[in-house]
């Protein structure tokens, strides 16, 4: 744990055999580690002092044993056989004084404990065996109060979370706090949903994930497992396994002598994190999926992502191949009213069902994003066809905006931006070409565009400012010269073409169109005056009808 953890302060160190040799207490004996070195970071439990030639029949495993070595029997296989025993019952050292029975170990002692791999500490000072008990088991004792303290605090802090109905990503969130280490939150086909990092980083810890999640294994119980030694707890829904939530091992080199990767505390972190992510997967039918997968998009939409790897990660944990593909941006615009309801689910399952790698998800009110990875040679027209359908059969008012292809996820942001500008150019009710079902940059022309731009100040005053006096004239009068003028910039200046369509003369076209130049101080004759006035009257078209 952190100190920053809401179950309060982080797990204190098992005391080991090489804490308790440094004590003032023991040091004053002038201890020399003779066997075992490697194992003197084992755990003690206890101390026990013994005069016993049997001394393991009083143990329960994780002792630290003292003895003034007058017990030791004479013959060598007594000796192996007392070492035999201690080793046994898994007593943490054996602590020899050399200074009543022996001034040196025995030749004996010493190859029993090697060969069992006993630690072996001998005392060339007399030591008070009592204080040494009083000493350690003083700080055993203490450890224990306090990692019971913070066990109470784990529990009071995920009974809180459950309470107040945290989602999955508090949950998680906390774990991760608590615990000091990163902790990922998957589905049952190793989808990485969430990941809350702590001490490495997203990429370091998603990169391959399904790869390495599936050469974890799966456990029915809180186990490590695999070959990185995850920490792993499966969560359930409605009695039934519905993923894990897994602990991964802190990679920083600090905590590389700390000892074992986990303690009871995550253990207990952990336990509790699958408790309350089946709660609230009660509490959030949602499914999670979809969160992830909307939470995915909004990161890439908004370039949140803290590098490209980090965005290919994430992506990749969650089922969207990144390597080698291209993408393509959809916008779903529902137009319902009613937000996006059942729509992003069913619209999610039937891109899986099919077999189409996408992310799904909500990125405003009535409108779902679709980022499509394709592998080459893959044309993206037949998918993005496919995606119309089961939309329009799901809502069939919805419309389909699509972005260029991109060959890089780190681009994708722009493929939704291009596929926002088609949305925003598309008019209700807007017609397609007879061969597709959606809208894409191209078919942006000039009234869509000016459709998008309906509601900016400046273009609704160049319409004022272009035509206005003619429409005021129109009014006071009761003429038609706007038509007329329509006719005109329609025959892109041709004057008979334009009497035909207004069913007028020559000589009255000529003389409305001389009216209008003067009402609108225009040239008519001129191009570019004529390019103006039709952009303008393009722009008064779209602001009436819509």
């Amino acid at each position: 744990m952190n100190d920053n953890d809401p179950a309060g302060q982080g797990p204190t160190r098992p005391l080991t055999v090489a804490d308790v040799l440094a004590l003032p207490v023991l040091a004053a004996g002038q201890p020399q580690v003779v066997t075992g070195v490697p194992h003197l970071d084992r755990p003690v439990r206890w101390v026990h002092i013994t005069e016993l030639t049997d001394p393991a029949s009083f143990l329960k495993g994780g002792e630290l044993v003292l003895t003034t070595g007058m017990p030791l029997p004479e013959d060598a296989a007594g000796v192996r056989r007392y070492v035999d025993e201690l080793a046994d019952i898994g007593a943490a050292a054996l602590v020899i004084e050399l200074v009543r029975r022996y001034h040196r170990p025995p030749d004996a002692l010493v190859d029993a404990c090697r060969l069992r791999g006993l630690p072996l500490v001998t005392l060339a000072k007399d030591v008070n065996f009592l204080e040494v008990t009083q000493v350690v088991h003083a700080l055993l004792l203490g450890n224990q109060t306090d990692a019971m303290r913070r066990t109470q605090r784990i529990h009071e802090a995920f009974t809180a979370l459950t309470l107040r109905g945290a989602g999955p990503e508090d949950v998680v969130r906390a774990a991760a706090e608590m615990s000091g280490h990163t902790v990922v939150l998957e589905n049952l086909v190793h989808q990485a949903l969430i990941c809350e990092p702590s001490g490495n980083t997203v990429e370091e810890a998603l990169t391959d994930w399904e790869q390495r999640s599936r050469a974890t294994g799966a456990g029915d119980h809180t186990a490590i497992c695999g070959p990185e030694g995850w920490l792993a707890a499966p969560v359930e829904y409605q009695g039934e396994r519905w993923g894990r939530v897994a602990m991964l091992p802190a990679l920083l080199p600090a905590r590389a002598n700390d000892g074992p990767a986990f303690g009871p505390e995550d253990i207990t972190v952990l336990e509790r994190t699958a408790m309350a992510l089946t709660v609230a997967r009660l509490i959030h039918p949602t499914p999670w999926e979809s969160t992830a997968h909307r939470n995915a998009l909004r990161d890439l939409v908004e370039q949140r992502h803290r590098s490209a790897e980090h965005a290919r990660a994430h992506c990749a944990a969650l089922g969207l191949p990144t390597d080698r593909s291209r993408f393509v941006a959809a916008l779903v615009d529902l137009r319902t009213g009613n937000g996006e309801t059942e729509a992003e689910t069913r619209l999610f399952q039937e891109l899986r069902t099919a077999g189409i790698p996408a992310l799904v998800g909500e990125l405003a009110p009535d409108r779902l994003g679709v980022l499509l990875a394709l592998r080459p040679p893959q044309p993206w027209r037949p998918l993005v066809e496919r995606l119309c359908r089961t939309a329009l059969s799901l809502v069939p008012q919805a419309v389909v905006s699509v972005g260029s292809e991109v060959t890089d996820l780190s681009d994708t942001a722009r493929s939704f931006r291009e596929a926002a500008r088609v949305a925003e150019a598309t008019p209700p009710g807007q017609p397609l070409p007879p061969d597709r079902s959606f809208h894409e940059l191209s078919d942006i022309g000039l009234r869509r565009l000016l459709y998008a731009l309906r509601e900016d100040p400046r273009i609704q005053e160049y319409t004022e400012r272009q035509l206005g006096r003619l429409i005021d004239h129109d009014a006071q009068h009761g003429t038609d010269l706007l038509t007329t003028l329509r006719h005109y910039l329609d025959a892109a200046g041709n004057k008979t073409t334009a009497a035909r369509r207004g069913g007028l003369s020559r000589e009255t076209m000529y003389q409305r169109l001389r009216t209008i130049e003067r009402l609108l101080d225009r040239d008519l004759e001129s191009g570019g005056q004529r390019t103006e006035l039709h952009t303008a009257l393009t722009a008064l078209d779209v602001l009436r009808a819509h």
